[in-house]
């Protein structure tokens, strides 16, 4: 059964962050709250727990993963980007919005689309997430925490529980979330950036139409 960690939203303990790391380093996968939605997160080096964190979503390899990142200074190891995107990019970090951008070679093909060779990238306005990637000490591999068949992600620990506690390491239970997704927007090419999909992040951010 899963670790449940209560977080303050605003304030996390550092001795259950400390806890929570090291069990992702231990190969867990994790339930996280984010500004949009909760997440599954595991490291991204860990090709057992990017596989467990597939199986919970029910979803192949051709599902875009993304990379949860503190910040913009960890860009340039996994995507490329020119410079009008990166202005884009800033617009929208930190924020409820995935950006698919072209991954760079130093990212391991099983963790890219497998046609595309792109990558999602987000980085997550929320306390709790931002100071778990602080301890871990780089970004993590992450989904929606979508069950598989559903459209809505949930929103709520004792849910999470019940639906995966069996293969979870940790659900992080930091109060509630929007009941939306990311808004995702496609960066990937030359060409204007495409919006994906519409969720929790307001396209008139970042100077698009909805």
């Amino acid at each position: 059964m899963a670790q449940r960690l209560t977080l303050h939203p605003d304030n996390p303990q550092p001795r259950l962050l400390r806890q929570a790391a090291s069990l992702l380093q231990g190969g867990g996968v994790l339930a996280v709250p984010t500004d949009s939605s909760y997440a599954l997160v595991c490291q991204i080096d860990d090709k057992d727990a990017a596989q467990a964190l597939r199986q919970i979503r029910a979803v192949d390899d051709r599902h875009h993963l993304t990379l949860l990142c503190r910040d913009l200074s960890e860009l340039a190891s996994y995507a490329r980007v020119d410079n009008a995107q990166f202005r884009r990019l800033k617009l929208g970090t930190p924020g409820p919005f995935t950006f698919i951008l072209e991954a760079t070679k130093e990212v391991p093909r099983r963790l890219s689309h497998p046609s595309r060779r792109t990558i999602g990238l987000r980085v997550p306005d929320h306390a709790v997430t931002q100071a778990l990637l602080a301890e871990h000490g780089g970004p993590l591999l992450a989904t929606t925490l979508i069950p598989p068949g559903e459209t809505e992600p949930l929103n709520d620990a004792d849910d999470i529980d019940s639906h995966f506690g069996k293969r979870l390491a940790v659900i992080i239970d930091a109060g509630a979330c929007p009941m939306q997704p990311t808004t995702v927007v496609d960066m990937s090419d030359d060409s204007a950036p495409v919006i994906v999909r519409i969720g929790q992040g307001d396209p008139a951010l970042l100077g698009l139409d909805a």
